[in-house]
């Protein structure tokens, strides 16, 4: 299938999309039966006024986590203000379950693993913003090269439950979806600034507004660096929401965004010697630099048939262009050297040699879909019931090339590597809440995922060929959950759903052409907990977890530290622990006016090979069964304070702990020469965030300083070397809203 096809496949549904309102608007009297019932806790009148229009995977109100058969959070706005984060991953390490790993200290890119999944590149994980997937391409090449800048979010939503089956591809860790701030009712400005280390400057300006029937909401980002721990960037951000009344009972909302980052972010890390030297912050490959922009847009259509129906259509689309200069270099000594060298030469594989030579991976992704999804509100006699289904088309197109460069910050030369992969996916979902009682909920789905694929090879190896191969996927993914409400402040959840994760495309047709015929990544995920109101002075989550994969596939990529050719079906793997949260609101408690929160984050979770697997390393054959998964830290805890007075004052305390993890399948202890194996002691971090609310010219100033205790550790030990954290940073700022 061409994208002439594909479009007309999206011309046609369009015109359904079109011919159903129509149809469904002039019936809707008389087929949708009015009803005084109305959602418990938020109004599809209310959705209807004050909303924009988009997917939320939780909703509007923290208080409706405890509609969720499933282990769920919502990172806050006020917890946003409160921590003043340089990085997403500060704020994930408060959410159970979550391995966030810092790959270059400014957040760039997203490495997220949920419940021991690999973290590389957050793979194994839905990344949405405002309800619409963001990956490279989400299904055949689900990367996080591009992270939404956690500078310009409103909260973020993460759900782990048998939930995320009304989203997808990936099923199998979670989804998280970043929200942005929606048009205000008033006129709106908002400025701020802020430095710090390393020539950090971060500068943001939004305005909004709503006249008549019209709001809209435009915000602009710009951060900078020379030098955090060993990374330097230069980003400019911008994104636009509108929203308008095409009538009565319709309604739009258009987002577009424009990101534009240059930095010299690299895979190479730090051998051993240098680490163990003291060399953390050394730039090893100073003529690295990866440059990405993209493009992105998207219209919400909104129609409700009546107060207990309404149909959300998602059109969607964006361009990803990623590419990378990268230096080559060697581990041993070669020809075509800069002379420049890196590490200990006296040790076989501990050095680090430039080459005169570059390898720029030059990639182009292109994304497109179409979603309608209904909701509606019934009865079956006295049993109420809430049903949320639809169906999805999603059109994706990755360009590659590799070109080799004859000197060493060359972006031009040969050209090696030609070639095109196609992806087409349609998608139906449907989950149906049945309200057995005013406190039993039973919520069963299902969703139906096929994903076609082929991959075009021009050339490879300087080599012209024209290579072509495809292959089809169909999978199911049921799921089952239940949600028992005590009262108004307690509730138990349970449930059980299939995981799913198609393969990358080049990962299932090699660089011969063959269609390796490689399953989806499947598992089985099991849960259940306990959880309080969110509203209640103590807030505690507890949930046990199980995730029994019959196939996962073990990844190859440069960037998960492996070859990135050839992969056969990975094996079998479990995932067996416990996730605890608790807030204690003492202010609440006590009935004063100074707020005074205590809260606590933990992770437990044993990952482990559940088959036979067998690795040969040299003349030896190693069965890896019982061992542990590399990156998957057995234990994780944050604790955190928050203090705010009644005169403006706010102080956030926060110290997170990472349990010591493997970094290869073999489980090794001593780190090899290069850096890149050997097991990756724990570490503590602490960050500390104070700021001061000057009320009558409704403005702040902050202070903030992370890694407070200048901590060493190493964040990773892939792709190629060690990962260092960053040292201690200190920043301030202001904020002025008008």
């Amino acid at each position: 299938m061409n994208i002439f096809s594909a479009l007309t496949h999206l011309f046609f549904i369009v015109l359904l999309w079109l011919f159903s309102i129509s149809l469904l608007g002039q019936n809707a009297e008389g087929q949708i039966p009015k009803t005084n019932n109305k959602p418990e806790l938020d109004t599809v009148s209310s959705i209807k006024t004050y909303d924009f229009p988009q997917i939320d995977i939780i909703g509007r109100k923290p208080a409706l986590i405890n509609r969720i058969p499933g282990s769920a959070n919502i990172i806050t706005e006020a917890s946003l203000k409160n921590s003043k984060p340089i990085t997403g991953n500060e704020m994930f390490k408060k959410v159970t379950g979550i391995n966030a790993v810092d790959e270059e200290g400014a957040g760039l890119r997203a490495n997220i693993g949920m419940r021991g999944l690999d973290p590389d590149r957050s793979r194994n994980v839905l990344m949405m913003e405002d309800g619409v997937p963001i990956a490279l391409a989400p299904y055949g090449e689900p990367e996080m090269y591009y992270t939404p800048a956690i500078d310009r979010m409103k909260s973020i939503e993460v759900l782990k439950g048998s939930g995320s089956i009304l989203y997808g591809p990936q099923t199998i860790g979670g989804v998280i979806n970043y929200i942005t701030y929606d048009p205000p009712l008033s006129n709106s400005l908002s400025l701020q600034v802020r430095g710090g280390d390393g020539g950090y400057f971060n500068g943001q300006a939004a305005y909004g507004n709503t006249i008549d029937n019209v709001g809209f909401q435009f915000g602009f980002l710009h951060k900078q660096a020379y030098r955090i721990g060993i990374t330097r960037f230069d980003i400019n951000d911008l994104t636009a929401k509108i929203k308008f009344q095409t009538g009565e009972n319709s309604r739009i909302g258009i987002k577009i965004a424009y990101y534009d980052e240059n930095s010299n972010s690299t895979y190479v890390g730090l051998t051993a010697s240098m680490y163990d030297n003291g060399e953390y912050y050394t730039i090893v490959a100073p003529n690295d630099e990866l440059d990405v922009s993209r493009y992105s847009a998207s219209l919400i259509h909104d129609y409700f048939f009546s107060e207990s129906a309404f149909l959300r259509t998602t059109f969607y689309g964006y361009t990803t262009t990623r590419n990378w200069l990268r230096q080559d270099f060697s581990r041993t000594p070669t020809s075509n050297l800069t002379g420049v060298v890196f590490g200990d030469t006296t040790v076989p594989g501990g050095a680090i040699y430039m080459r005169n030579s570059t390898a720029n991976r030059n990639r182009q992704f292109e994304v497109a879909g179409v979603e309608p999804r209904f909701s509606y509100n019934y009865h079956i006699g006295n049993l109420k019931n809430e049903l949320e289904g639809g169906f999805r088309f999603h059109y994706e197109k990755a360009f590659e090339q590799r070109i080799d460069g004859r000197t060493a910050d060359a972006k031009s030369g040969d050209l090696r590597d030609d070639e095109i992969r196609t992806g087409y996916a349609e998608s139906i979902f449907a989950q149906n809440r049945f309200f057995i009682s005013s406190n039993f909920t039973v919520i069963p789905g299902i969703r139906l995922e096929n994903f076609h694929f082929e991959r075009d090879i021009f050339r490879i190896a300087y080599k012209d060929t024209n290579i072509t191969n495809s292959d089809n996927m169909f999978t199911p993914i049921p799921g089952i959950g239940v949600n028992y409400n005590f009262n108004d402040v307690y509730s138990i959840f349970a449930g059980v759903h299939r995981g799913y994760a198609p393969p990358r495309i080049k990962d299932a047709i090699t660089n011969e052409g063959t269609a390796l015929n490689l399953d989806a990544e499947l598992s089985w995920n099991y849960e259940a907990g306990i959880r309080a109101s969110f509203a209640s002075p103590i807030y505690f989550e507890l949930t046990g977890f199980l995730m029994d994969f019959s196939n996962q596939v073990i990844p190859v990529s440069v960037s998960s530290g492996g070859s990135g050719t050839g992969l056969v079906n990975g094996g079998e793997t479990m995932h067996i622990g416990a996730e605890a949260g608790i807030r204690f609101d003492i202010h609440q408690l006590l009935q004063t006016k100074y707020i005074f929160s205590l809260s606590a984050y933990s992770t437990y979770v044993n990952s482990t090979y559940s088959s036979d697997r067998f690795i040969t390393v040299g003349s030896e054959t190693f069965n890896v069964r019982d061992n542990k998964l590399p990156y998957a830290p057995e234990f994780m805890l944050t604790g955190s304070l928050d203090f705010n007075t009644p005169f403006g004052l706010g102080i956030n305390l926060s110290t997170s702990y990472v349990g010591e993890q493997f970094t290869d399948e073999l489980n090794t202890i001593d780190a090899g020469p290069s850096g890149e194996t050997g097991l990756m002691p724990s570490f503590v971090t602490t960050d500390l965030t104070a700021s001061y609310l000057i009320s009558n010219i409704n403005s702040s100033v902050y202070f903030s300083v992370k890694n407070m205790t200048d901590e060493r550790y190493i964040t990773s030990r892939r792709p190629q070397g060690i990962k260092v954290g960053i040292p201690r940073f200190i920043s301030a700022g202001v904020e002025l809203s008008l």
